[in-house]
């Protein structure tokens, strides 16, 4: 049977003694003693998180990067597809329109242009040892687009129907009325030695008359877009927007003749 004495007070006492007495100086010193470790711990806690985030975008950086090449070696596979896919369809057309000539033609394809006049001549990779020659016509399945000029063994030299040297007899599809088409070197041509009285007018197509050497009849020209009378006020001139886009030509063919 348990006998509390004195001695075994005192063993229950001073426990209990102990241990409200670091109760309460743990209360008294909590808060400096959190207030002094705030500090490092707060340190501690952002060297953490900027640690962190350093690994995070370096990982990140090397995944976007690799992500835009991949994305970029994607877009040259798409380009270079549409541009597959394009030039496809410009030769089955000017397949299609070489059949249906009754004339003999050369497909060339355009390998750069003139840089002493890069608006109106072109260089083709076709030359006198594919059976070019000087004063061949030009063309597209759209229509005329100008003439020989220059061959070498491999490579010629294409004037473009805006040359101001160029000239070509035209005829407008409606009323059969006939001019001289030449170039301005501009993105547009004139038709001159028209009478006053000359049935023409703004949307008429004219297409090449045959009475120029080399030139079929029926070739595409362009379309009148504007009337003006000469200087003489004797004639008038019609300007024409040419059928084929002088620009962006990248296909031809040659009229072998």
């Amino acid at each position: 049977m348990f006998k509390l004495t004195k001695r075994n007070l005192i063993h229950y006492i001073i426990p209990a003694v102990v241990v409200f007495s670091l109760f309460f100086l743990i209360a008294s010193i909590r808060n400096p003693v959190l207030s002094i470790i705030r500090t490092p711990l707060s340190l501690l806690n952002l060297a953490r998180r900027e640690l962190g985030g350093i690994i995070f975008y370096h990982r990140n950086f090397i995944q976007n990067e690799r992500l835009k090449a991949e994305i970029g070696l994607l877009k040259q596979r798409f380009n270079s597809a549409q541009e597959t896919a394009s030039e496809n369809v410009r030769l089955r057309n000017l397949l299609a329109f070489k059949q249906k000539q009754q004339f003999k033609v050369i497909i060339a394809g355009v390998i750069g242009r003139s840089p002493d006049n890069w608006s109106s001549l072109l260089i083709i990779d076709k030359g006198a040892y594919h059976g070019v020659r000087r004063q061949m016509v030009v063309i597209t399945y759209s229509g005329l687009a100008g003439r020989i000029i220059e061959t070498d063994n491999y490579t010629s030299k294409v004037m473009l129907i805006n040359d101001a040297n160029f000239a070509v007899s035209g005829i407008a599809r409606r009323s059969r009325q006939e001019g001289l088409v030449s170039g301005t070197l501009g993105g547009t041509l004139i038709m001159r030695y028209l009478n006053l009285d000359s049935d023409i007018k703004i949307g008429d197509s004219i297409i090449t008359s045959g009475l120029t050497e080399s030139y079929p009849k029926g070739l595409s020209i362009g379309t009148v877009t504007g009337m003006g009378n000469e200087f003489s006020g004797l004639s008038q001139y019609a300007i024409i927007k040419p059928t084929v886009n002088l620009s962006n030509i990248e296909e031809v063919l040659i009229i072998i003749s």
